[in-house]
């Protein structure tokens, strides 16, 4: 017996951070459920390579340049997907800025000015112009990737965690305000996943080591074991879950 529960044919899907990493799997994921996905960073070319290699594996997809940073990009990004395709049924707010790695009284202004625009208020300012598209045809799901370190902060990632716990609240925000108007908003939040992002997590062996020795499983993530729980966020399996933050890591938070 099969289930459609996880059929995604018709939708158009938006991912931010796509080029690579956690996003990059959700992207790819989403198209073998059959969404056209709108493959999303700051660089195009980058972009179109995720989105041919969708397309060559007989799925849909598209590419489009938006630093999430800047408001100016995102105006224009929904305005294509409003004169393209009219719709948007699924948002993953999932680019991310983490620029400084060090201890929390030497963040600098740049650091922290760009840790908070890209994930606040690219999410908030995402999240409201795909709310306004979702609100006219009745439904719509998004998903804002955050970060164990919501719960937990990182040690020697202060801004970037406080920015991350800003990221579940808004969940919460959202999917209380938009709910009624058949908009569910959820959030992942990953534990420590092997991504170029997460780098400095990995480079470290001492750092590296004590996470490790504090996950249960005793091992970190891969970008794949993030995306099946984006599916099923999004999908019609989902249907009664809204303002939900799930965690994936291993056990790391138990």
């Amino acid at each position: 017996m099969t289930t459609k529960l996880f059929d995604l044919s018709g939708r158009i899907a938006l991912v931010t951070g796509a080029s690579r990493g956690i996003g990059e799997a959700i992207a790819v994921l989403l198209a073998e459920q059959g969404a056209h996905v709108i493959v999303s960073s700051r660089k195009l070319e980058d972009c179109e390579s995720v989105a041919a290699r969708i397309r060559a594996s007989g799925a849909s997809a598209e590419a489009f340049a938006c630093h999430v940073g800047r408001l100016e990009d995102i105006a224009v990004m929904f305005n294509h997907i409003r004169e393209t395709h009219g719709r948007l049924d699924i948002l993953i707010n999932n680019a991310a800025a983490n620029p400084y790695f060090g201890h929390i009284l030497d963040t600098d202004l740049a650091a922290y000015n760009k840790t908070v625009d890209v994930n606040l208020r690219g999410y908030f300012f995402m999240s409201v112009e795909a709310g306004k598209m979702m609100k006219e045809q009745g439904r719509g799901a998004i998903v804002n990737t955050a970060s164990v370190n919501a719960l937990q902060p990182g040690d020697q990632q202060g801004i970037y965690s406080i920015t991350k716990a800003g990221v579940v609240n808004m969940t919460k925000a959202f999917a209380k305000e938009c709910g009624p108007l058949g908009i569910r908003v959820n959030a992942l939040l990953p534990g420590l996943t092997k991504t170029k992002f997460a780098g400095a997590l990995f480079e470290d062996k001492t750092i590296y080591e004590r996470w490790i020795n504090s996950i249960p499983l005793r091992r970190h993530g891969e970008p794949d074991e993030m995306a099946g729980t984006v599916l099923y966020l999004v999908s019609d399996a989902a249907s009664y879950t809204n303002g939900e933050c799930i965690v994936v890591d291993g056990g790391l938070t138990i």
